[in-house]
Protein backbone atom coordinates (compact mmCIF):
# COMPACT_ATOMS: atom_id res chain seq x y z
CA UNK A 1 0.00 0.00 0.00
CA UNK A 2 1.61 2.98 -0.97
CA UNK A 3 -0.14 5.41 1.14
CA UNK A 4 2.08 3.27 3.86
CA UNK A 5 5.35 5.28 2.27
CA UNK A 6 3.55 8.36 2.36
CA UNK A 7 3.08 10.65 5.23
CA UNK A 8 1.54 14.08 5.99
CA UNK A 9 1.69 16.37 9.15
CA UNK A 10 -0.71 18.84 9.43
CA UNK A 11 0.99 21.06 11.80
CA UNK A 12 3.75 20.86 9.25
CA UNK A 13 4.17 24.85 7.32
CA UNK A 14 4.43 22.88 4.33
CA UNK A 15 1.06 22.44 2.08
CA UNK A 16 -0.44 19.22 2.59
CA UNK A 17 -0.78 18.59 -1.40
CA UNK A 18 3.08 19.88 -1.53
CA UNK A 19 3.77 17.27 0.77
CA UNK A 20 2.05 14.12 -1.33
CA UNK A 21 3.90 15.69 -3.92
CA UNK A 22 7.16 15.47 -2.36
CA UNK A 23 6.83 11.81 -1.02
CA UNK A 24 5.40 10.90 -4.49
CA UNK A 25 8.32 11.85 -5.90
CA UNK A 26 10.68 10.16 -3.06
CA UNK A 27 8.81 7.00 -3.64
CA UNK A 28 9.41 7.24 -7.48
CA UNK A 29 12.94 7.92 -6.95
CA UNK A 30 13.78 5.23 -4.06
CA UNK A 31 12.43 2.99 -6.47
CA UNK A 32 8.99 2.05 -4.14
CA UNK A 33 6.96 3.11 -6.99
CA UNK A 34 7.92 1.50 -10.15
CA UNK A 35 7.46 3.17 -13.58
CA UNK A 36 4.27 2.08 -15.09
CA UNK A 37 3.00 1.47 -11.52
CA UNK A 38 -0.60 1.83 -10.65
CA UNK A 39 -0.89 4.94 -8.02
CA UNK A 40 -4.01 4.80 -5.40
CA UNK A 41 -7.09 6.72 -6.44
CA UNK A 42 -7.71 10.05 -5.26
CA UNK A 43 -10.42 9.02 -3.26
CA UNK A 44 -8.31 5.75 -1.74
CA UNK A 45 -5.50 7.71 -1.08
CA UNK A 46 -7.20 10.98 0.58
CA UNK A 47 -9.33 8.43 3.08
CA UNK A 48 -5.81 6.77 4.07
CA UNK A 49 -4.02 10.00 4.36
CA UNK A 50 -7.29 11.86 5.93
CA UNK A 51 -6.96 14.85 3.68
CA UNK A 52 -9.37 16.61 1.11
CA UNK A 53 -9.80 14.59 -1.77
CA UNK A 54 -9.27 18.01 -3.53
CA UNK A 55 -5.41 18.14 -1.96
CA UNK A 56 -4.90 14.53 -3.16
CA UNK A 57 -6.10 15.54 -7.45
CA UNK A 58 -4.05 18.94 -6.40
CA UNK A 59 -0.71 16.91 -5.90
CA UNK A 60 -1.41 14.48 -8.87
CA UNK A 61 -2.09 17.41 -11.11
CA UNK A 62 1.11 18.48 -10.62
CA UNK A 63 3.14 15.67 -10.80
CA UNK A 64 1.28 15.18 -14.61
CA UNK A 65 2.04 18.68 -15.51
CA UNK A 66 5.99 17.71 -14.49
CA UNK A 67 5.33 13.94 -16.57
CA UNK A 68 6.18 12.24 -13.44
CA UNK A 69 2.67 10.46 -13.68
CA UNK A 70 0.58 9.96 -17.00
CA UNK A 71 -3.60 9.45 -16.97
CA UNK A 72 -4.56 6.48 -18.76
CA UNK A 73 -8.50 7.28 -19.22
CA UNK A 74 -10.59 4.28 -17.40
CA UNK A 75 -7.77 2.66 -16.08
CA UNK A 76 -5.92 5.04 -13.25
CA UNK A 77 -2.91 7.15 -13.14
CA UNK A 78 0.22 5.41 -13.38
CA UNK A 79 3.85 6.31 -12.75
CA UNK A 80 5.48 7.14 -16.23
CA UNK A 81 7.59 4.75 -17.95
CA UNK A 82 10.97 7.20 -18.29
CA UNK A 83 12.04 9.83 -16.04
CA UNK A 84 10.52 13.22 -17.40
CA UNK A 85 12.41 15.49 -19.26
CA UNK A 86 12.26 19.02 -18.14
CA UNK A 87 12.54 22.33 -19.85
CA UNK A 88 16.17 23.94 -18.39
CA UNK A 89 14.75 26.91 -16.75
CA UNK A 90 11.86 24.28 -14.95
CA UNK A 91 14.16 22.08 -14.15
CA UNK A 92 16.69 24.73 -12.37
CA UNK A 93 13.84 26.41 -10.74
CA UNK A 94 13.00 22.94 -9.21
CA UNK A 95 16.51 22.53 -8.25
CA UNK A 96 16.71 25.85 -6.47
CA UNK A 97 13.32 25.43 -4.34
CA UNK A 98 14.45 21.95 -3.29
CA UNK A 99 17.80 23.41 -2.46
CA UNK A 100 16.38 26.07 -0.06
CA UNK A 101 13.89 23.88 1.69
CA UNK A 102 17.23 21.36 2.31
CA UNK A 103 19.13 24.25 3.28
CA UNK A 104 16.32 25.47 5.35
CA UNK A 105 16.18 22.37 7.04
CA UNK A 106 20.16 22.04 8.11
CA UNK A 107 19.64 25.48 9.66
CA UNK A 108 17.11 24.74 11.75
CA UNK A 109 18.86 21.78 13.08
CA UNK A 110 22.25 23.08 13.92
CA UNK A 111 23.83 21.58 11.10
CA UNK A 112 27.35 22.69 9.64
CA UNK A 113 28.15 23.23 5.94
CA UNK A 114 29.92 20.29 5.80
CA UNK A 115 27.46 18.33 7.92
CA UNK A 116 24.28 19.54 5.11
CA UNK A 117 27.00 18.95 2.05
CA UNK A 118 27.84 15.08 3.22
CA UNK A 119 23.66 13.85 3.99
CA UNK A 120 22.73 15.38 0.78
CA UNK A 121 25.65 13.63 -1.08
CA UNK A 122 25.08 10.01 0.94
CA UNK A 123 20.77 10.92 -0.55
CA UNK A 124 22.09 11.35 -3.59
CA UNK A 125 24.11 8.30 -3.97
CA UNK A 126 21.06 6.11 -2.21
CA UNK A 127 18.87 7.34 -4.76
CA UNK A 128 20.59 8.18 -8.25
CA UNK A 129 21.55 5.65 -10.37
CA UNK A 130 25.44 5.24 -10.89
CA UNK A 131 27.23 4.76 -13.88
CA UNK A 132 26.28 0.99 -14.54
CA UNK A 133 22.71 2.23 -13.96
CA UNK A 134 22.41 0.37 -11.13
CA UNK A 135 21.17 1.79 -6.93
CA UNK A 136 24.06 2.46 -3.94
Amino acid sequence: MISRGLHVDPRDAVPIWKQIEEGMRRLVASGALKPGAPVPSVRDLARDLQVNPATVVRAYQRLVDAGLLVVKRGEGTFVAEGIPTLPKAERGRALVEGALRYASTAVTVGASRDEAAHALDSAFSRLAPTKEGEKK
